[in-house]
């Protein structure tokens, strides 16, 4: 049915002008007309109109219903609606629509269907059977749907399957948010991509970006990669995470947590913070701090505020603090560099290690993981057992996470408390001690060696002996020493203990700092002593 609006001619003799001012007047005092044409225009635009059926016919039981068949066609404001058949309710502004339902809204979203009631007044369609939504590369498949036109957005809750690019989401609740291309979904969200499959209780996801919003307790599971987290977001399209709230990352090499974790896997740079650790399970070492960044390859990590290094064993694990610790890969020199490549660990600035077996305090140390050496430079202070050692560096040798020997080099010195005042003294060029379990039994020196040793029994002091040769042999025993065996020509007295003032025999460079000694993993924290507390000679 078509409405055709009729027209009449003026005659000649009215004044066209005088016409117009009159009509101009009038709307502009009359309220009906300065307030009406807008909500009329209104109600109008949300009239449903049929723009074609092959054949319709009034409904028997109800005059305002019209059923049209064939080829049906439907327009209301800014959408399209196409069915093979449908009860048309022009009063109740309202359709019923069956079979190959096809709604359009503008030119990017389609969406399909079996069954659709749609009000006109509330701008809303509920979608049944086979329901498909298209929005440019974006798929949504259910079962059942609802679609607020006005506010473009689309609702199921009887479980749906996107496809958006490589990604598939399902879930049993969802919605989408066409203006900003933004799904929500709720209840056993799972994304499977060809790398990695996603799962969680609530997430988010924005079609254009590719992007995955992460709400409540969330995995990421993949080849290379597993990511936890209870709030955050991955970018599946190039590959960049930021995750919060109890987060992990495994790399399949290091496990990584933090407060907050960034990890970008086509660079393979990440960045983590507040509470940070990563285990190294396959070295069993791990290093903690409140910052960290991390590089994949070549493989390195640096972590910094609080910094701690910690190797662990069921024996005795090795806890170091440091300003600054590091992990690089250094490549090597032959011919095939990958596998003659290796793990150097770096940490400097206030170093502090403690073991139950040792403890040590230097400027700065590193740890190589190609012979599982710890070198320690700038004033390194290594305490075993009743034995302070130092000398201007130090490298102690380890097999099977424990210590083997150590070398010092340049002015070693050994110190030993025998009482308040007096102290067992030896000095070389060149010092190495061996180890048995963890525990020093064995001290070799050479080149200029000199020592001022106390003998005791149980009744007290007997006697102190002080002496050159070019080499000396120390066995220690139960932390103590037992033996001392002077090589190639030594030069050596034995005096009274009372022949010199308590005390007074120092050898030349002479220090004793167990007020700076860490005394168990919480104490590597500590600051500093002052140099000028320590006691030198």
């Amino acid at each position: 049915m078509v409405e055709v609006i009729s027209a009449r001619i003026f005659p000649g003799n009215i004044n066209i002008r005088y016409l117009l001012f009159t009509l101009l007047f009038f709307v502009a005092v009359h309220p009906s007309y300065t307030q009406a044409p807008a909500d009329k225009a209104k109600k109008e635009k949300k009239k449903i109109e049929l723009l074609w059926a092959d054949y319709w016919e009034p409904d028997e039981n109800n005059p305002d219903v019209n059923r049209v068949v064939g080829h049906v066609s439907i327009k209301h404001n800014d959408i399209f609606m196409y069915c093979d058949s449908a009860y048309f309710n022009q009063k109740g502004n309202k359709v019923n629509a069956y079979g190959h339902i096809h709604i359009e809204q503008g030119d990017t979203l389609d969406l399909f269907g079996d069954y659709l009631f749609y009000d006109g007044t509330e701008e809303k369609a509920n979608v049944d059977g086979n329901v498909e939504l298209i929005d440019k590369e974006t798929h949504l498949y259910t079962s059942t749907l609802k679609y607020d036109v006005a506010n473009k957005t689309a609702f199921y809750d009887q479980k749906g399957k996107i496809i958006n690019g490589e990604n598939t989401l399902t879930s049993l609740l969802g919605i989408y948010y066409t203006d900003t291309k933004l799904f929500h979904f709720k209840d056993s969200v799972k994304i499977v991509n060809p790398d990695y499959i996603m799962t969680g209780d609530t997430m988010e996801y924005n079609t254009e970006t590719e992007t995955a919003f992460f709400f409540g307790p969330s995995e990421l599971n993949g080849d290379s990669l597993y990511l936890y987290c209870e709030r955050g977001w991955y970018d599946t399209k190039n590959d960049i995470s930021r995750i919060w709230v109890n987060a992990i990352i495994d790399n399949r090499q290091q496990i990584i947590r933090a407060d907050s974790l960034f990890y970008n896997d086509n660079t393979g740079f990440g960045e983590a913070f507040r509470n940070v650790t990563i285990d190294d399970t396959t070295n069993s070492v791990m290093v903690s701090g409140d910052y960290a960044s991390y590089l994949k390859d070549p493989e390195q990590f640096m972590v910094t505020q609080r910094a701690m290094f910690v190797q662990y064993s069921d024996e005795d694990s090795l806890f170091l603090h440091a300003d600054t610790i590091n992990t690089v890969t250094v490549q090597g020199a032959g011919p095939d560099t990958t596998t003659l490549s290796y793990r150097l660990m770096r940490a400097y600035y206030g170093c502090r290690v403690y073991s139950d077996d040792m403890q040590a305090k230097c400027d700065s140390l590193s740890y190589s993981y190609r012979d599982s050496v710890i070198r320690l430079y700038t004033e390194p202070v290594l305490w075993s057992e009743e034995h302070q050692l130092t000398a201007d560096s130090m490298a102690i040798f380890t097999k099977n996470k424990q210590a083997d020997r150590m070398e010092l080099y340049n002015n070693p010195f050994i110190a030993s408390q025998v009482d308040s005042v007096s102290f067992n003294q030896i000095k070389g060029r060149r010092l190495t001690g061996y180890f048995r379990e963890n525990k020093l039994y064995r001290i070799y020196i050479e080149g200029n060696s000199e020592t001022i040793y106390y003998l005791e029994d149980d009744t007290g002091l007997l006697g102190v002996n002080a002496g050159k040769s070019a080499s000396i042999d120390i066995f220690v025993s139960d932390g103590k020493i037992n033996e001392i065996i002077e090589h190639e020509n030594p030069d050596g007295k034995l005096d009274p203990p009372l022949l010199n003032a308590p005390g007074a025999m120092k050898l030349a460079g002479y220090t004793w700092q167990d007020s700076i000694r860490p005394k168990d993993k919480f104490d590597i924290f500590r600051r500093d002593q002052k140099k000028e507390n320590r006691m030198e000679f």
